[in-house]
């Protein structure tokens, strides 16, 4: 008798119908999963295998445009979902009214990054006195996915997110907690490398495990959209710094079933239920680990090419909500390392994200680039990651950059400022998107990755040859979703934006000949520090911008509103 392990997951509503969605589902034996909604409408498919488990996306169809319905899960025909003894309202899938722009509701987008499912061995404390501020003895605080499953679930006329944008860091392969680790010690030595982090698929279906199986965070994630994209720590931390990075970590044994097994892992568990059902059914890949009775090899080996060649594998994809667009950008895997050529995107990679934001002017009112990394840094931070990518790259000679190599591991010194030429052309890129006929309202980079919450708007030169944006173009970043940030590194931000900072950073730029960055930018918010979300609200041509940060209380965790902008002029 078949069971449900973990799921559902509602991933993919189709907003230019309102009458389709999938759901995912991880099964405990080889099965048909099913879903039946209460109006109707329905989806069948059978699982498919990969190294002993078994997983289904359901593409539900028959959906009624501007509902709400409750749903169920059937495996091989006995109801496993909701649960008999579930304490949560019905799991619902809703669908967007017909696409026609005078009908069409606000869109919600919350986001947000970096998620211990259980804070790991060893981890960090957020600052002093924290244990006493945290929840259920959390020493990092409450999680604010918990905190939104429980709010919304405790009013059933809350307002849901239309979408939750997952952007990087869902599960941490190289950072586990206690609980994990007595699982992993179970099936082999932890003195032995790669020690307390994951080795392989299945040790990578644990940490899905402990994230997903947590009672509100599965609830959540059956009932609210979610489009998601990889970060390092679902692989490693510093994942594809740098091409001598790569050259270490592939002398190292464990390193190439580590990748293998971690991109094997965000396919099933991440990748698929990105994609629409048209691009499911013309992917080779899900096509032929479904013809057979074990998709492993053939999953394997496409893992294994996703490594090697990246340029034959896309990770990164688009989503159309309304008059909303979203790209989400692959800032890891699409990477060129090498040293005198580095850019944060290959050639392939940034003609897609060129072609996508350019394409069909006047088709959206809100262009979203959803990217782990931030593009606009505290302004320290940018100048001091692109004079360490002129160090290293020789510009000072071969003894500094040895030591550029050492000061750009230890530091994280990898984000679009590590890649001056992507910055420059993402600049000019959303600079162009923002102007013309046509143009959007809003052009917003959504990232996460720092641990901290700020908004920063950038001010472009008088010199720019078509003229500034007529968009408001902002870089909107938001984590963690449940982390910590140690004190040190908190000072260290704040200084990032003061004119000591600022000061600081020009005597970098002069030290390494880089110049000046393209554009200048403003802090026009924060830096915010806690378990927190980001939510955008969009309406025709109107934006409003939400941050809430969970927060312990003697009834539970709330969320506490933090800021509440309007970004848009009320025109």
């Amino acid at each position: 008798m078949a069971g449900l392990r973990l799921g559902p997951l509602l991933r993919y509503v189709d907003w230019e119908s309102g009458s389709r969605a999938t759901v995912w589902v991880e099964a405990t034996r080889p099965c048909t999963a099913e879903v039946r909604c209460a109006d109707g409408a329905a989806g069948a498919s059978p699982t498919f295998a990969v190294q002993g488990h078994h997983y289904a996306l359901v593409v539900v169809t028959g959906l009624s445009p501007g509902s709400t319905t409750p749903y169920e899960v059937l495996l091989d025909g006995r109801r496993v979902w909701p649960p008999e003894d579930s304490r949560f309202p019905p799991s619902t899938i809703t669908t967007p009214a017909a696409p026609q722009a005078d009908e069409a509701g606000p869109v919600r987008v919350a986001f947000g990054s970096c998620r211990w499912a259980a804070p790991p061995a060893h981890g960090h404390d957020t600052s002093p006195g924290s244990r006493l501020r945290s929840s259920g003895g959390d020493p990092i605080g409450p999680d604010a996915l918990d905190t939104l499953a429980a709010s919304l679930a405790a009013d059933p006329g809350a307002v849901r997110p239309d979408v939750l944008l997952l952007l990087g860091d869902q599960v941490y392969a190289d950072e586990t907690s206690p609980a994990t680790q007595r699982r992993l010690a179970a099936r082999r030595d932890l003195s032995e490398a790669p020690g307390a982090e994951v080795a392989d698929y299945e040790e990578y279906t644990l940490l899905y495990d402990e994230s997903w199986r947590d009672p509100d965070v599965r609830w959540l994630l059956s009932t609210v959209p979610s489009c998601m994209i990889f970060d390092d720590h679902d692989v490693v931390d510093d994942w594809n710094t740098s091409a001598a990075w790569v050259r270490d970590m592939r002398r190292t044994p464990w390193w190439h079933e580590r990748i293998v097994s971690g991109l094997m892992s965000y396919w099933v568990y991440q990748h698929l239920g990105n994609l629409s059902p048209e691009a499911l059914e013309a992917d080779p890949v899900y096509a032929a680990v479904r013809a057979v009775p074990d998709g492993t090899e053939i999953l394997r080996s496409h893992a294994a090419e996703a490594d090697a060649e990246p340029a034959r594998t896309r990770w990164s994809y688009r989503r159309v909500f309304g008059r909303v667009r979203l790209l989400m950008v692959d800032t890891r895997a699409a990477r060129n390392l090498e040293e005198q050529q580095r850019s944060m995107l290959r050639d392939e990679e940034e003609r897609w994200l060129r072609e996508e934001m350019l394409s069909d002017p006047g088709a959206y009112d809100h262009l979203l680039i959803g990217t782990s990394l931030p593009w606009l840094l505290p302004p320290l931070i940018h100048e001091a990651e692109t004079w360490n990518a002129a160090l290293c790259r020789g510009g000072r000679g071969e003894r500094w950059a040895r030591i550029g190599e050492k000061v750009r591991r230890a530091g994280d010194l990898e984000h679009w400022a590590a890649f001056p030429e992507s910055f420059r052309r993402l600049s000019e890129l959303l600079g162009e998107a923002g102007r013309g006929p046509g143009a959007p309202a809003t052009v917003c980079v959504l990232s996460g990755d720092v641990h901290h919450a700020y908004i920063a708007e950038p001010q472009w030169p008088g010199s720019v040859p078509d003229g500034a944006p007529t968009a408001r173009v902002l870089q909107l970043t938001c984590s963690p979703v449940h982390n910590s940030v140690p004190g040190y590194i908190r000072t260290g931000f704040r200084f990032g934006w003061s004119r000591a900072g600022r000061w600081l950073g020009r005597a970098l730029a002069l030290h390494g000949r880089t110049g000046s960055p393209p554009l200048r930018w403003r802090k026009a918010g924060g830096p915010w520090f806690g378990n927190q979300l980001m939510t955008l609200t969009l309406h025709g041509r109107k934006a409003a911008l939400t941050l809430v940060q969970a927060r312990a209380r003697p009834t539970g965790a709330q969320f506490e509103t933090v800021l509440d902008r309007t970004l848009t002029s009320n025109e």
